[in-house]
């Protein structure tokens, strides 16, 4: 199937896309293709294949949650360039509108 400039740039139109006439030419050969490669899909028979509403099976993929061990607090905190009792101590990053 051919796509015209005229067609490309009526596409572009109502996409609100500005295209130079390089890109005009460019655009209507690349879509040509693709619906060309389309319109060879449209020839193999597919009676006996089950549609999908995925194209791969869906498994569960959660884990059951279970309890384990940590890191305690004053292990995380050890190597901490700037601490406070319990807490990391980092730069403010949020500033206030006063």
């Amino acid at each position: 199937m051919s796509i015209t400039k005229e067609k490309v740039k009526h596409i572009a139109k109502l996409a609100h896309l500005k295209l130079k006439e390089d890109e005009v030419e460019s655009y209507a050969k690349e879509l040509s293709s693709i619906l060309d490669y389309m319109e060879k899909l449209n020839e193999l028979d597919t009676t006996s294949v089950e549609p999908l509403t995925h194209p791969t099976e869906n498994k569960n993929v959660f884990r059951e949650d279970e309890l384990v061990k940590s890191v305690d607090r004053e292990d995380a905190l050890k190597n901490a360039p700037q601490k406070d009792d319990k807490y990391f101590k980092v730069p403010k990053v949020i500033k206030s509108k006063k």
